[in-house]
């Protein structure tokens, strides 16, 4: 069983993490807007099948390999920091647009979708923080088995990130017709965009934590 104090901080710690632009966030929307509120819910689909992913790793003891062998983890959040600011840099570029701004891209199958929907969760350096570093910080000693208490604590995670997830998919399309004639409005989230990922990536490159042995 896992304390009621260590489900309430994952969730709010999952809360803030899932409102903060980010890959998810940018692949998301730019599907569902480009080819359809059916797109982004096949895309948040893979993104789920990333978490499965990152759950299974968290309650096998992945983190404890982490944990021996700190080189590892770093190299992480070096590769999550770079990535973090590439996709800043492409927001604030000029000549960039909004994720919200309508955009042709091509039409991709159900399977491509669900795929790249899984590899933007796989590469994403939030959720990799998330799993590795942030959650078995909420791991008790003595309050049950660590696999067990990590997937509790994982399904917590997973239910509210899909949960906002799938409310962004399904209000995409509004707020991009809401911001369509609005060039200010793009530019001003454009830039709150590229700030928060570019904060994002700073905060990786100083943090001086490690994962905690699973």
């Amino acid at each position: 069983m896992i304390e009621t104090s260590a489900a309430a901080g994952v969730a709010v710690a999952a809360l803030g993490l899932v409102l903060t632009p980010g890959p998810n966030m940018m692949y998301l929307v730019s599907r569902t807007i480009s080819q359809g509120r059916r797109a982004g819910l096949i895309s948040l689909a893979g993104v789920a099948a990333g978490f499965g992913v990152y759950l299974t790793a968290a309650a096998t003891g992945i983190t404890a390999v982490f944990s021996l062998v700190p080189e590892l983890y770093t190299a992480l959040k070096l590769a999550g920091a770079g990535y973090l600011l590439w996709l800043a840099w492409q927001t604030l570029r000029p000549g960039a647009v909004s994720v919200f701004a309508p955009e042709t891209l091509p039409r991709d199958p159900a399977g491509r979708l669900f795929g790249m929907g899984l590899v933007t969760n796989l590469l994403n350096p939030k959720i990799a923080v998330m799993y590795l570093a942030l959650i078995p910080q909420f791991v008790v000693p003595g309050a049950g088995p660590v696999w067990s208490q990590s997937l509790c604590l994982g399904a917590v995670q997973i239910t509210v990130a899909l949960a906002v997830n799938a409310l962004i998919v399904c209000t995409a399309g509004t707020v991009s017709r809401f911001l369509a004639g609005r060039r200010l409005w793009l530019r001003i989230q454009r830039l709150l965009m590229g700030t928060v990922l570019g904060t994002m990536a700073a905060l990786l490159l100083t943090d001086r934590t490690r994962p905690a042995p699973a």
